[in-house]
């Protein structure tokens, strides 16, 4: 079985405690950690375009780039090392969900977490690039709570229709 686990800031151990739990030992495990350019792409535009060109070793784009790859790096090792066992690393940069989905293609398995509203049940527990991820997922998904999910009573009620 082929299992990619979704490495994000702040759900990442769900993830991979959920890989421990229901992921078979034989199987190959990838920790996937995606990183979006609109940040670096951003803090580019804005020194090329406010403070100028031509002094390349300035622009605050590529110290935003280095920052994020090393902190992909230290999620990675960190998830590695929560797992307990061999895992691929694979780190990405682009569209954060169809980086995702694009990596999913020919796995078995996509482990993620809910990264919405997590003070209760419903569609809101998803943020956008989680819920484009789970519709469009090329394989099964294993979505967990990052912690303790809510009651089933935080369920919202029904909408009101007239009779």
């Amino acid at each position: 079985m082929t299992v990619i686990i979704w490495v994000t800031e702040g759900t990442w151990q769900s993830c991979v405690d959920a890989a421990r739990s229901y992921v078979s030992p034989g199987s190959d495990v990838t920790l996937l950690h995606v990183t979006g350019d609109d940040v670096p792409a951003a803090a580019h535009g804005a020194y090329r375009g406010l403070l100028g060109r031509g002094h390349p070793e300035r622009d605050p784009g590529a110290r935003v780039e280095a920052m994020a790859a090393g902190r992909a790096t230290e999620l990675l090792g960190a998830a590695a090392a929560r797992l307990g066992r061999d895992a691929e690393r694979a780190e990405r940069h682009g569209r954060i969900e169809r980086e995702v989905v694009q990596a999913a293609d020919g796995a078995e398995l996509l482990i993620l977490a809910r990264d919405g509203d997590r003070t209760r049940l419903g569609p809101h527990s998803l943020g956008p690039p989680t819920r484009f991820v789970v519709d469009h997922a090329p394989c099964p998904v294993l979505l967990v709570w990052p912690e303790t999910p809510p009651e089933i009573d935080s369920i919202p009620p029904p909408p009101h229709r007239p009779t």
